[in-house]
């Protein structure tokens, strides 16, 4: 399951051989140093993926993104990815990232966020596979090391993916990761894991399923009908952050580790932590939070109450009696393998925040 074919640059070893991959999504105002770090003392996956650097003209790498690279201390392989369409600065930040410790250069062709899509780049250049077949050749070009690529499998249907598919292969792509939506179809429609079969089917290279990879059970049940080498996981990892665990756990036949609302509260507590900043206020500290609880919430409990108590809060001080109330008044209850039916992450979840130009928490991430 794990070899690359003959040609393409080894990936690096998982954390344990023969079993699938397991890889975090790149998720804006999430996959940062501190994330990667809670990830990791939970159960790290095989692969990282950073939040894409934007290029453009006037672009050089964020410097907290570098850092989720330079400071990385979870011992798993940090890919950087990219997002842009103009083929000399895509090819100028390449040779910038060179100079730091990544496992390779990621090209994002999938997010989508209207203001991204409507720049002709992330998940807008799906709609133009001359130009992908371009950027593909120059990056692959630029890329002495591994070059991978994550794409959704169309813009606003799939007639353009046999193309681009045939691209991955001239350009002897590393990886491939395959969300089975279209662009137009954010995070709305059932995910088509047909469609990923298709791709893992045609290429060459080895490919990760991405879309409600909610559970290690659904992991294993995403493998197995599609035949890709492992999943990418996003926001359920945020909810979940014992899934990569789970999921080793799973793909050998072991029992899956329970994880109880007492450790969901550890969680919360240690996220805290990791993601304060002295330059930030308590307020807008909190209100991060309550993003990344807005999926936290959909595994406490099925009415929905520790989201409706969490949302209101203000202070450091409320959100932990809010946390305390409904974690530890029975800490040895079960946190959900799976989302309640019905507890929904955000009220306004398919709507991109107008502030925003990147495929953040606004939008619901992957």
């Amino acid at each position: 399951m794990s070899a690359s074919p003959p040609g393409l640059a080894p990936l690096p070893p998982p954390i344990i051989a023969g079993q699938p991959w397991t890889a975090l999504a790149p998720m804006q105002d999430v996959t940062d140093l501190a994330f990667m770090g809670v990830i990791a003392t939970f159960g790290a996956p095989d692969y990282f993926f950073t939040e894409f650097l934007r290029v453009h003209s006037q672009s050089r790498p964020e410097r907290h993104i570098l850092r989720s690279i330079d400071e990385n201390a979870t011992g798993r392989p940090v890919f950087a990815q990219l997002i842009g369409e103009d083929i000399f600065h895509l090819e100028r930040t390449v040779r910038d990232l060179l100079r730091h410790p990544i496992a390779g250069i990621d090209l994002n062709l999938g997010c989508p966020a209207p203001k991204v899509y409507k720049k002709n780049v992330g998940g807008g250049l799906l709609r133009d596979p001359d130009r992908i077949h371009e950027i593909l050749g120059a990056l692959r070009a630029a890329c002495p090391g591994r070059f991978t690529v994550k794409m959704r499998i169309g813009f606003e249907d799939t007639r353009h993916f046999a193309r681009i598919l045939d691209s991955v292969n001239h350009h002897r792509v590393d990886l491939l990761t395959v969300h089975g939506r279209t662009v137009r179809e954010m995070y709305r429609s059932e995910v088509r894991y047909d469609e990923i079969a298709r791709a893992v089917a045609a290429v060459r290279c080895p490919v990760l399923a991405n879309g409600n990879v909610t559970s290690a059970a659904a992991a294993v049940r995403i493998v197995r009908e599609t035949g890709a080498a492992g999943v990418m996981i996003g926001r359920h990892a945020i909810r979940n952050p014992w899934i990569f665990r789970q999921c080793r756990e799973a793909f050998g036949g072991q029992p899956v580790t329970p994880v109880t609302l007492a450790d969901v509260h550890g969680y919360i507590r240690l996220l805290y932590r990791a993601t304060a900043d002295p330059a930030i206020p308590e307020r807008a500290h909190v209100n991060k939070m309550k993003k990344y609880l807005n999926f936290v919430g959909q595994g406490v409990d099925a009415d929905g109450a520790f989201l409706h108590a969490m949302r209101r809060v203000q202070g450091e001080a409320e959100l932990f009696a809010v946390c305390d109330a409904h974690l530890l008044a029975r800490p040895e209850i079960r946190f959900a393998d799976e989302p309640y039916p019905g507890v929904i992450a955000r009220p306004n979840c398919e709507t991109p925040d107008a502030a925003s130009d990147g495929c953040s928490l606004e939008t619901v991430t992957a």
